[in-house]
């Protein structure tokens, strides 16, 4: 499987994001992708006044998705993209779609939402309660994960369960003290834990630190951006995957299992 990661910096009018998705799903179908990973919520972006995602959220027949799907088609490129969909408690679904040749294979819808660091995501995304999502491409299984996720060793392993040998993590990492550090100690640690790719698209720009990276199953760095717009590109060979798997059998000596259940938020732990 060819995958890119790409970024950009979102702006406030979803036009312009359209089109810089645009540009680097052309790119990326241009270089023979069979991923494409772009960040997280990229239909508008609101610095301060967040709330307003309420106001300018799509469904996901809305003009952005259906220009997104017009610019796959013809392509055997799978689009990996975030929006915020309207939900029905006036909040909205934190969302992403997978595109490939004009048609929405899937969607999933952010579990794990970012109450932490000072953030309420809470107060204007409404959580998901739906099982995790895992797609086809290229003959390759592929779980969706959305930024905060990745702090939750739990979901990856659910997806690496459902069959996944990568994870597409489409983010917007925001930036703070030790913020980057993170972003790469648990990339790895969910490609090591699970011996699978992680594909992770950050977007850049004044909020947030970029850094879009592909780790292999045995935690090595094999592409990766910095703070500016563009692509990078990585090759996971299903060969390289097995091959760690049986270097690293961690998936075959644990003890424990994960337990699907979604625990309610405000449950007691």
């Amino acid at each position: 499987m060819r995958i890119a990661v790409g970024q950009f910096a979102a702006t406030p009018d979803w036009k312009d994001n359209l089109a810089a998705c645009q540009e680097l799903t052309a790119q990326a179908v241009r270089g023979g992708a069979d991923l494409l990973v772009l960040p997280e919520g990229v239909l508008a972006r609101f610095t301060e006044d967040r709330h307003r995602i309420r106001e300018v959220a799509q469904p996901l027949d809305g003009p952005f998705v259906s220009e997104m799907l017009a610019a796959t088609a013809g392509s055997a490129t799978t689009v990996v993209v975030g929006i915020h969909e309207p939900s029905e408690d006036g909040r909205v679904f934190n969302t992403l779609v997978a595109l490939r040749d004009g048609e929405l294979i899937a969607r999933y819808r952010k579990i794990h939402l970012y109450d932490a660091f000072g953030d309420l995501e809470s107060a204007n995304v409404r959580p998901a309660d739906e099982p995790p999502v895992v797609i086809d491409v290229a003959g390759t299984k592929v779980g969706l994960m959305t930024c905060y996720d990745v702090r939750f060793p739990e979901l990856a392993r659910l997806l690496v369960d459902a069959g996944a040998e990568v994870l597409a993590l489409p983010a917007a990492w925001v930036r703070g003290p030790a913020k980057e550090r993170h972003w790469e100690v648990m990339i790895t640690a969910r490609a090591l834990e699970n011996t699978c790719w992680v594909a992770a698209s950050g977007e850049c720009g004044p909020r947030n630190i970029g850094n879009s990276l592909v780790v292999d199953p045995l935690g090595t760095v094999r592409s990766r951006l910095a703070a500016a717009p563009g692509l990078a590109w990585a090759d996971a060979a299903p060969d390289t995957t097995a091959a760690a798997r049986r270097t690293l059998p961690v998936l075959a000596n644990r003890r424990f299992a994960v337990d699907p259940t979604v625990i309610p938020l405000g449950a007691p732990q």
